[in-house]
């Protein structure tokens, strides 16, 4: 028997999983990891912190499933696309590493949008400037914290930065950096005039070596096999974005499907053999299938602000459930059922950490009534959710010639069949969920079966690993109500427009 291994670091959790040959899981660990916040807009995480928890899970998942290490056959990393995560010339991290959620660059975006390099750049990349992607950090950085970049050697994203720690050899996995503004998209190599466009050509030696997911990018080194517990030289791909691993995991490999990741970000996406090139779309980025790009609409404004709500708002609920030896999830499913479709409940803006109509928006509920309870708001905040996804949906939509067969849905949401259905009812198309609890680990345990020959390609690999846990489709009775809150939400959106430039001149005034 062959043991494969997926690591999954996310933006606040961190997991590992080891699975059979058949996609069957055998152990996962998981551990939280901490976001730091210095000052608003700011998201943060220390990397040896970062790095210790991932040699805390393995250990953990080597240890409680009583695998031999030796009989693992590989492994491979997925993390969070976007953010930063720099490497010292010092042998040490540069800096905090920076997550998705960060927003301290938006002002670049803004300037880049007005003067015209953004054009100039997404001509090149196919992709749209965002406030979280490595160029915008580092223009901030090279602007306010000039000595980090004078002494940064590996500039790395988050799963690049892992494996460059387990096997000592930097190397910029295509996925994630495809989609960093760093490559021509049509060269699919680093691209010397997006450095030089966005002012950034000192860095130009600091970018790592290109890989492919499936590529073997080296063996665990004997340090970090005494610190995990692998065996010295297994096997590491390349891994991948954690939006590719998921739709890899889903067995969305080629356009019949839109897959949806609803986590801490709303992503959404399909693989398509020829780019979106007319600007109707967030991102182009190479996809981890050969040959195919991924067209992605997302942000940050998916099941992160619902953990926002349940830390902040529900503090009581979530030690009286536990206590009691329930679910809170099973709970709040219970609550959101409990009150139907038709009821109005407060219109949710799912914006705590970031936006998708306007770089300042802030997160909102419009509507609340002294009938309201806790209840409404949180059905408000699962509606708000997948009203977010289905604006990015309506996008996506516009730039295929034919809908899609089915909807496959992972991440949190998927673990609910109410909000499940939901999501049917509000896509108004069928939604389907994977037979699996980690789908970003077991994309990478996919991948490293391709990566060590175990299969042939990804989708042979997808296809004896992956299969669909459950259907949805969408309820005729639900239709009129969810189309009407819709309608709702985006007017809410637009009539608010106009107040979130004045709300930042006061959180701007805060830090003075």
């Amino acid at each position: 028997m062959k043991y494969f291994l997926g690591l999954d670091n996310g933006g606040t959790n961190t997991k590992a999983v080891l699975y059979t040959e058949r996609g069957e899981e055998v152990c996962q660990a998981s551990v939280d990891t901490a976001v730091l916040t210095p000052r608003p807009g700011f998201t943060e995480r220390d990397m040896e912190e970062m790095w210790r928890a991932n040699c805390t899970i393995l250990r953990r998942v080597i240890s409680e499933s009583r695998v031999d290490p030796k009989q693992i056959a590989g492994l491979a990393i997925c993390g969070h696309g976007k953010g930063l995560y720099l490497w010292g010339k010092d042998g040490k991290p540069a800096g905090a590493g920076i997550l998705s959620t960060d927003n301290r660059a938006w002002e670049y975006v803004e300037r880049w949008k007005r003067d015209g390099t953004e054009r100039k750049v997404f001509e090149l990349s196919y992709q749209h400037i965002m406030a979280c992607q490595p160029v915008a950090l580092l223009a901030w950085l090279k602007d306010n914290q000039p000595e980090v970049l004078a002494n940064t050697r590996w500039i790395f994203a988050c799963k690049d930065y892992v494996r460059f720690r387990l096997t000592g050899k930097a190397m910029a996995e295509i996925t994630d950096y495809s989609g960093a503004n760093l490559i021509n998209l049509a060269t699919r190599e680093y691209d010397r005039a997006l450095m030089q466009l966005i002012g950034l050509d000192e860095l130009w030696d600091a970018l790592p070596p290109l890989c492919r997911s499936t590529d073997l990018c080296g063996g665990v080194s004997e340090e970090a096999a005494a610190l995990t517990g692998l065996a010295p030289g297994t096997p590491v791909a390349g891994g991948m974005f954690d939006i590719d691993a998921c739709a890899i995991a889903a067995n969305v490999l080629d356009e019949k499907h839109i897959c949806m990741i609803a986590g801490t970000w709303s992503i959404n996406e399909y693989p398509s053999k020829t780019a979106v090139r007319d600007g109707s779309v967030r991102m182009n980025s190479l996809f981890a299938n050969p040959d195919y790009y991924l067209i992605e609409e997302s942000s940050a404004t998916g099941a992160g602000n619902f953990e926002w709500f349940i830390r902040s708002l529900l503090p009581d609920l979530e030690q009286i459930t536990k206590q009691q030896g329930r679910s809170l999830f099973d709970q709040l499913n219970a609550w959101v059922e409990s009150i139907p479709a038709d009821e109005f409940c407060p219109i949710f803006l799912p914006f705590t950490m970031a936006s998708n109509v306007h770089p300042n928006a802030k997160g909102s509920f419009v509507g609340i009534t002294s009938f309201h309870s806790r209840k409404h708001l949180v059905r408000g905040i699962y509606e708000g959710i997948a009203f977010s996804h289905r604006y990015h949906l309506d996008k996506l939509m516009k730039t295929r010639s034919a809908a899609p067969e089915t909807i496959r849905l992972a991440g949190g949401v998927a673990n609910s069949a109410v909000w499940s259905q939901m999501f049917a009812d509000v896509m108004e198309l069928p939604i389907e969920t994977v037979q699996v609890r980690e789908t970003g680990a077991l994309g990478c345990a996919i991948c490293a079966a391709v990566a060590t020959g175990f299969y042939s390609s990804l989708k042979e690999a997808a296809g004896k690993m992956s299969s669909i846990k459950s259907i949805y489709y969408p309820q005729a009775a639900a239709a009129p109500a969810y189309r009407k809150k819709y309608e709702l939400y985006l007017k809410v959106i637009a009539g608010l427009d106009c107040v979130w430039s004045l709300m930042q001149e006061l959180v701007d005034a805060d830090r003075r």
